[in-house]
């Protein structure tokens, strides 16, 4: 399976019309034609898609869980779409968009679950319906409409911020799972230095995109300084950094501390006697701090 690409969002539309009529699917400019997004330089009328947005986000998070699936080893791990974990505030109002967790169910446990994603892709090129021939055509990459797909929305990139740093708070139960962001576009440049801020405190495990070409002609960034931000560009450096993650026995901690106080925890845990069991004891004794 390939990452994501323009035959994806053909696909989308393809699939779409089916139940969906162009209207929902397509902006309709002043000279009669049907384009997903308005193209740059145009000023006339301007309308809103409603309809689209919650089809290209079940559309992308059944494609997330599809790629999933064909990556995971086959060790007791399942791909649960739209789940529920009430132990750290992961509702029905506000389910997590994709886990993988030990048992294959929506509601789960805390314990159960090994990794959390968020999903931020969209559409990243502009495309033609013809209203005659009923062909849908590529027009152009991001850079030639007006639109702002995935990682390029800073409303889209703070709600997935927020709802991470939720998640994080609710519970000391949530501390050992990654929190995964994954869209189809680049990250600007302001949001490369909060990503590899949130990566480096320990929030958010990564901002990842799953496609390797988003523009027609030229490239996008790799990644940002300190990993916040990856662009994965095949499946196999998908499934490699996925397996490094598991790898991991990732604790989150957060507090605010005199230097005093954290020289008492770091002397308490020192008398453990490994450097195991040492981590372990000041990251208990934070929590109870």
């Amino acid at each position: 399976m390939r990452l994501w690409n323009k035959n994806h969002e053909k696909l989308f539309f393809d699939k779409s019309k089916d139940f969906a009529t162009y209207e929902q699917l397509f902006y309709r400019t002043d000279d009669g034609r049907y384009v997903s997004y308005w193209p740059k330089g145009y000023s006339g009328v301007k309308s809103t898609l409603q309809a689209r947005n919650s089809l290209i986000g079940n559309f992308t998070e059944k494609w997330v869980c599809d790629l999933l699936n064909q990556i995971l080893p086959d060790e007791g791990l399942f791909v649960v779409q739209q789940a529920q974990i009430p132990s750290i505030g992961i509702t029905r109002r506000s389910p997590a968009d994709i886990v993988i967790a030990d048992a294959n169910k929506k509601v789960l446990m805390a314990d159960e679950v090994r990794m959390i994603f968020e999903v931020k892709m969209s559409l990243v090129w502009n495309w033609q319906y013809d209203e005659v021939t009923g062909q849908i055509r590529e027009i152009g990459d991001y850079r030639t409409h007006q639109g702002r797909p995935s990682f390029t929305r800073s409303d889209s990139i703070l709600n997935a911020i927020g709802k991470c740093i939720d998640i994080r708070v609710s519970n000391v139960r949530a501390s050992k799972i990654p929190l995964i962001v994954l869209g189809n576009a680049p990250l600007s440049n302001g949001f490369c230095k909060k990503a590899d801020y949130l990566k480096s405190s320990g929030i958010i495990q990564g901002f990842w995109s799953l496609n390797p070409f988003p523009l027609n002609h030229g490239n996008t960034r790799k990644r940002s300084n300190k990993n916040g931000f990856i662009r994965m560009d095949n499946v196999d450096e998908l499934n490699m950094t996925l397996n490094q993650l598991f790898k991991q026995e990732l604790n989150f901690f957060s507090g605010m501390e005199n230097p005093e106080r954290l020289g008492q925890l770091i002397e308490i845990a020192n008398r453990e006697e490994t450097y195991h069991e040492k981590g372990l004891k000041f990251l208990n004794l934070l929590k109870r701090s």
